[in-house]
């Protein structure tokens, strides 16, 4: 039996005890919002295709499902395949963009940690950004306004509206036919989401959920920046110790 604080109302955000009552014979009724008397979820009727969509559109009911009315719990994971993705296409692009004609290279770029090295480097910049975000918001919500702040689930929307990473996939399989517009423009989708994510949970405005996710724009571009300039790779270190 899921916590009943994790039940909200899609439409208005007003919590409740229940989404259903399941009377006999199998028959559901879907409970009704005390607040704005709307069905409190009507997405538990909806194809999960259809939620997806709505997702996609980034629209707020469909983010307060997701969020506070399912137990899906599968963020971690999700993560960790976006990262795999997202390490490839830039591994991808770093040997890609190297001309050789000696079949040899292929296999010694497979025996280099390049790809692993890239991995952490993706998660860094991921952990940066969700740092930022999380101490933003701690900030000013906890400490400024004295509200209430539940990290757990923060993190855990931050990292489930990172789905649009998996849009990558395409062009990993696509290897070259992408252009940095695409990949920019999957970025701003990512962006979106996890402002909207911010927005759900918190309830908060617009503004608030922006200003929190460019602060972690600009944390995770340092941190790349810093990396770039001091690059290495575990073969240059096994070089400095022979």
């Amino acid at each position: 039996m899921m916590d009943k604080r994790v039940f909200r109302c899609v439409e208005c955000n007003e919590g409740a005890t229940e989404l259903h009552r399941d009377y006999s014979n199998g028959i559901l009724k879907i409970t009704i919002c005390e607040s704005c008397q709307k069905p409190v979820d009507k997405y538990i009727e909806y194809d999960p295709v259809i939620i997806l969509i709505d997702a996609i559109l980034c629209k707020t009911q469909a983010f307060r499902h997701i969020l506070f009315n399912t137990s899906l719990d599968i963020h971690w994971k999700l993560c960790v395949f976006c990262l795999l993705c997202e390490a490839y296409l830039r591994w991808s692009l770093l040997h890609g963009s190297e001309q050789s004609s000696d079949p040899a290279d292929i296999i010694r770029y497979t025996k280099e940690w390049e790809f692993y090295r890239l991995f952490g480097l993706a998660a860094l910049e991921l952990s940066a950004f969700c740092g930022s975000v999380l101490l933003f918001l701690w900030v000013v919500v906890a400490r400024l306004q004295g509200g209430n702040l539940e990290l757990r689930l923060l993190v855990r929307a931050l990292l489930l509206s990172c789905y649009g990473k998996v849009l990558l996939i395409p062009a990993v399989i696509w290897e070259h036919d992408f252009s940095p517009l695409c990949l920019g423009l999957i970025k701003l989708f990512v962006l979106t989401s996890n402002s909207q994510a911010i927005r759900v949970i918190l309830n908060s405005s617009r503004r608030l959920s922006l200003m929190a996710v460019c602060l972690g724009v600009l944390s995770e571009t340092c941190v790349a920046q810093v990396c770039k300039k001091h690059p290495w790779s575990i073969q240059e270190m096994l070089t400095d110790l022979d």
